[in-house]
Formats: C-alpha cells, sequence, structure tokens
C-alpha cells in the first residue's frame, strides 16, 4: 500500500513511518501540516492517508479539513485520521460526507497494531473503520433515541460492528453467530430506524451513521 502520513508530533510520525515499512507498505511521504499533506497527495496520489484531526497552525481541524478536501478532490485516496480524544463535532463532520473510503480512529488504537493496520486497509479499499468508542458515543449520544430504543441489545450490538465498517461476514465471526443470522439483524435495524431502501454495504453504514449524527 503506498501512504501519506500528517502528524505534527515527530515522535509519533517516524514511529508510523518506521511500523508500516516494517509492515511492507510504501510510505511515500511523512508531513507535519495540512498544508504539506495536501500537496503531497496532489503529487503523489498514494491509497490512502493517514492524518491528525489537530494539527498546526492552529491546532483545531486543520486535519479534518484537509481529509476533507482529499475525498472531495481525490475520492479513490481512503483517508484515515486520528485524533486524541473522541470529538463528535469532527467525527460526525467526517461521517455526514457523501465520500466512502473514510476511517477515524482514536490515537491509542494505533498501538493495537492489527487493528490499526486493518482500519488502514479497509480505508483503502473503499470501505468504512470507525473507532469503537467513537461509534458508541455517537450511538450513546444521539437524538434519535426513541428509535434506537426499538432495538434489541443484539440489534444494537449488529449495528456497533456495521459502524465500524465490518463486512456481514466478520460481524458473524466476531459475535459468534451464523451470516444469515446477521443478515436478518441489519434487515431488522434499518425497519426500526426507518432507514429502509438504502443499497449497498459502504452507503448503508454511512446511512446509519449520518442519521445517528444528525
Amino acid at each position: 500500500m503506498r501512504l501519506i502520513l500528517a502528524e505534527d508530533s515527530t515522535l509519533l510520525r517516524e514511529g508510523l513511518v518506521r511500523l508500516l515499512v516494517e509492515e511492507g507498505h510504501e510510505v511515500l511521504a511523512a508531513v507535519g501540516d495540512a498544508d504539506q499533506l495536501i500537496e503531497a497527495v496532489s503529487g503523489q496520489r498514494p491509497d490512502a492517508v493517514v492524518a491528525d484531526v489537530r494539527m498546526p497552525p492552529s491546532h483545531t481541524d486543520e486535519g479534518l479539513r484537509a481529509a476533507l478536501e482529499i475525498r472531495e478532490r481525490w475520492p479513490g485516496v481512503g483517508v484515515l485520521v486520528l485524533s486524541q480524544y473522541v470529538e463528535r463535532r469532527f467525527a460526525t463532520e467526517l461521517l455526514t460526507g457523501e465520500s466512502e473510503g473514510v476511517g477515524y480512529l482514536l490515537k491509542d488504537r494505533v498501538v493495537q497494531v492489527d487493528e490499526f493496520l486493518d482500519a488502514l486497509e479497509r480505508v483503502s479499499q473503499g470501505r468504512a473503520a470507525f473507532d469503537p468508542e467513537v461509534v458508541r458515543q455517537l450511538l450513546g449520544r444521539s437524538e434519535h433515541t426513541d428509535l434506537l430504543a426499538r432495538l434489541t441489545a443484539r440489534e444494537r450490538g449488529v449495528l456497533a460492528e456495521m459502524a465500524q465498517g465490518h463486512t456481514n461476514a466478520a460481524i458473524a465471526e466476531r459475535l459468534h453467530v451464523s451470516q444469515s443470522a446477521v443478515e436478518k439483524h441489519i434487515n431488522a435495524i434499518f425497519d426500526k430506524l426507518e432507514l429502509t431502501g438504502t443499497a449497498g454495504y459502504s452507503r448503508r453504514v454511512l446511512a446509519v451513521l449520518r442519521y445517528l449524527g444528525t
């Protein structure tokens, strides 16, 4: 995989470069601010980028804005953003975009190498990859709690797995149920959340998160 990193912490940036190279990926560039990120993507068109939400000069949302710009200008480039905390506004803005191939992870998740690499692989393939804690807080703080209350405990578990970007087969394996059972739960979820008529796996995930994040 051809990657570009954007992280203002030199220590974390160099650590990520070392990790990714050791895993056999090609790091095309490793930069420290959003402007350099856009320039690097423009010149090299990677498979995916990894970007911190908060970067210089203001350390507010430069990384997020760069991620949204990349998805608009180069929709084939996957974007995985990292954040120190669950920032609901930032997560919702990213989740409710029309583009696919996006992810949002907490920085603590990076040390769980397999999960980090799996998320990066998913966004590079045009799928979704969202931190379980981000999903939990979005679900828990949804304004549509009346509709969420319709879901059974198992359906809420399946919805959380969907929101993280897992396929039906992966959900079945993670929850130790059959794939047909997962499909039945998903159909029930969309009926109860009044989201019927949405086609396609990635669109379905984004539709759920868009609805929960409004």
